[in-house]
């Protein structure tokens, strides 16, 4: 079955819902579009948790190197890698109590999403989380 997103109305509540991002690929560098989305998320309220393991720490929160070392309730997971990375982080989104997967603007892959799907994910695939903020929430 081809990926597809869920509805903006579904959207709309998971964005409205949630507190806390975990953001898989999240820069230190101010000029990257993880760095600039995140800050933006941030400012609208969202709890922003780093996973990076080069980093120790962006915006002010404590860097993990993976998904399975964040000690804390995480409800969406933001993804800014690469397509080919996808199905390696779906494997640990589903070892965490997340159940809702996002890659941003012109990430897709497959693999991931039937796997996700299987458990009980919400998939969200090529969409800027920022943007879909933006429109439907503010």
């Amino acid at each position: 079955m081809a990926w597809e997103n869920p509805s903006n109305e579904e959207i709309k509540q998971l964005l409205t819902e949630a507190k806390t991002i975990a953001v898989v690929g999240l820069s230190d560098n101010p000029d990257r579009t993880s760095y600039q989305i995140s800050a933006a998320m941030q400012k609208q309220g969202y709890r922003i948790i780093p996973v990076n393991p080069t980093v120790q720490e962006v915006l002010g929160e404590k860097a993990y190197s993976s998904l399975l070392e964040v000690p804390e309730s995480i409800d969406i997971i933001n993804v800014f890698r690469r397509p080919e990375h996808l199905p390696a982080i779906a494997e640990e989104a589903a070892q965490t109590d997340c159940n809702v997967f996002w890659t941003q603007q012109g990430i897709v892959n497959q693999e991931a999403y039937d796997y996700l799907k299987k458990k009980d994910f919400i998939v969200i695939m090529d969409l800027c989380i920022k943007v879909v903020h933006a429109v439907l929430v503010k």
